[in-house]
C-alpha cells in the first residue's frame, strides 16, 4: 500500500475511533416526566407561606393551628408513655391498618358523634391528605369524572388532577351544594365520586345543612356515586348545633369514605389522620397504602393512643374553640371597621377561614403584592376554583394570630387596598356565609 494511502487510512481509522469514543461518552437525557406531573401546578398557599416568612409580616394566609395552644406537656408525656410501655414496639414496623388502640379510640369518638363505628371500620393514615390520596388511587382512572364544590380545597384539586381525572364543579350557593343541580350533573357526566367538605368548608367556611346532606345521600344511592366526605374542621364549632355527618344519612352507608384528622385538634406535626369506609373500599385502600408507605409512624400512633387515653381531648378542644372564636370575632370586627362598603365576606360558624370578595374590577392576586409590601398576607381565591375562578375572592385565616395582631393585620390590609384601588368608605357587608 502506498504511504499516502496508508497514512490516510490510519487517519480515518483514528477519526472513527475518536467518534466512537465520543459517542460512548456522550449522555442522553432521561425520559420525560409523566404528563400529569407537568400539568399540575404547585400550591400557591405553600408559595405564599414561604413568601411571608420574613419577620414582621402578619400572615392571614395559612391554614395553621395556633402553636401556643398545642398541649405540649400532654403530648410529651404521651410519647414518654409509648416508650415506657414498649420502646421495642414503638420503634418497630406495624400493621398497615394501624395500631389497634388508636383505631379503637377513633372508632369510639366517631360513635360518640353519632356514627356507629368499630375499630375494623378504620384505617389510620399519615394525615387525612393521605386518606384522600389512597381513595383517589383506589377509585380513579385517567379520564374519570370527579365532582367537587366550587370553590374547593386546593390540595384535593391537585390530587384529582394528578390522577388524570376530569374535575367538574357542582353549582353551590351560600349553604353549599345544590342537590337538584348535583342530580342533573350526575346523570349528564356519570362521575365516579363527589368530593365535599360539608362542614366549615375550606376555603369558604360554609356548612351544608342536614336536609341537603340527606338529599345528596339519596342522589348518590339512586344514581350510583361514591361520596368522599372530608371533615378536618368539624370539631371546631363556635356557635349553633352540630350537623350529622353525610356518612350518617340513609343511602350513604355503603358508599361514603369519611376522612378525619388529628391535625386541627391535637397537632399537625403528628401527621395522623384516619379513613372510615365500607369494607371493600377500605381493603383496597389498605393495599394502596402498603404501596405508598407500608404503615403510618408507629411511635406517633402509640403516643396519640396514650394521649387519648390519658387526656380529655374534648376539654382541650373546648379551650381551642374559645380562643379561635375570639379570633374569628376580632377578624369580623376589624373587617367591619376597616374595609370599604362594597367589599363582602362570610361569617363562618366554625372552622378556620373567612371568605371575602373585593369590589368589581379588582383582582386579589394583584392586591396581594401590595399587601405583602405593607406587611400582611392572604390567599387569593382563584386557585380554589375548579372552573371559572372569581379573581376578586380571597381567603383569610384567623386561627394563627391573636386578636390584636389580627386587628393590626386588617389595618395594614386597608392601607394596601387604598393604595391598590383607591377604595373609599368603610363598613363592608358580612354576609353570613355569602361573600
Amino acid at each position: 500500500m502506498p504511504a499516502a494511502v496508508s497514512a490516510a487510512a490510519t487517519t480515518s481509522a483514528a477519526t472513527a475511533a475518536s467518534a466512537t469514543a465520543d459517542s460512548a461518552s456522550a449522555t442522553a437525557p432521561p425520559p420525560a416526566f409523566a404528563a400529569r406531573a407537568a400539568s399540575v401546578e404547585g400550591s400557591p398557599v405553600r408559595e405564599i407561606l414561604a413568601l411571608t416568612e420574613r419577620p414582621g409580616v402578619i400572615s392571614l394566609a395559612g391554614g395553621l393551628p395556633a402553636p401556643e395552644l398545642f398541649d405540649t406537656e400532654g403530648l410529651r408525656a404521651a410519647y414518654d408513655a409509648a416508650f415506657a410501655v414498649s420502646a421495642r414496639r414503638a420503634l418497630q414496623y406495624s400493621t398497615t391498618e394501624g395500631a389497634p388502640e388508636l383505631r379503637e379510640a377513633v372508632a369510639a369518638r366517631a360513635t360518640g358523634r353519632g356514627l356507629p363505628t368499630g375499630p375494623d371500620d378504620v384505617l389510620i393514615t399519615s394525615g387525612s391528605q393521605q386518606a384522600l390520596t389512597l381513595i383517589t388511587a383506589t377509585l380513579i382512572e385517567p379520564g374519570d369524572v370527579v365532582l367537587v364544590e366550587n370553590p374547593t380545597y386546593l390540595a384535593a384539586l391537585q390530587c384529582f388532577r394528578l390522577a388524570g381525572a376530569r374535575v367538574v364543579a357542582v353549582p353551590c350557593d351560600a349553604e353549599g351544594i345544590l342537590p337538584d343541580a348535583l342530580a342533573d350533573i350526575v346523570v349528564r357526566e356519570q362521575p365516579k365520586l363527589l368530593y365535599t367538605v360539608p362542614t366549615f368548608q375550606n376555603p369558604t367556611g360554609r356548612t351544608l345543612p342536614a336536609a341537603r346532606r340527606a338529599a345528596v345521600a339519596r342522589t348518590a344511592a339512586r344514581l350510583g356515586l361514591w361520596l368522599v366526605e372530608d371533615d378536618p374542621y368539624g370539631e371546631l364549632r363556635y356557635e349553633g348545633s352540630d350537623v350529622p355527618w353525610l356518612a350518617a344519612h340513609p343511602g350513604a352507608e355503603d358508599r361514603t369514605a369519611l376522612l378525619g384528622s388529628f391535625s386541627k385538634v391535637m397537632a399537625p406535626g403528628l401527621r395522623l389522620g384516619w379513613l372510615r369506609a365500607p369494607a371493600a373500599l377500605r381493603r383496597a385502600a389498605v393495599v394502596a397504602k402498603q404501596a405508598a408507605d407500608l404503615h403510618t409512624s408507629t411511635v406517633d400512633q402509640l403516643a396519640a393512643a396514650h394521649y387519648l387515653a390519658a387526656v380529655d381531648l374534648d376539654a382541650h378542644i373546648a379551650t381551642v374553640r374559645t380562643a379561635y372564636r375570639a379570633r374569628r370575632d376580632a377578624l369580623q370586627s376589624a373587617l367591619s371597621r376597616s374595609l370599604p362598603a362594597d367589599c363582602a365576606w362570610s361569617l363562618p360558624a366554625g372552622g378556620m377561614f373567612l371568605w371575602a370578595r373585593l369590589p368589581a374590577g379588582h383582582d386579589a392576586a394583584d392586591l396581594l403584592r401590595t399587601a405583602v409590601a405593607h406587611g400582611v398576607a392572604f390567599v387569593p381565591g382563584a386557585p380554589f376554583y375548579a372552573t371559572a375562578p372569581d379573581p376578586r375572592t380571597l381567603r383569610l385565616n384567623f386561627t394563627t394570630h391573636t386578636p390584636a395582631e389580627i386587628t393590626e393585620g386588617v389595618g395594614r390590609l386597608r392601607v394596601a387596598l387604598a393604595e391598590y384601588g383607591g377604595l373609599g368608605g368603610v363598613g363592608g357587608v358580612s354576609a353570613g356565609g355569602r361573600p
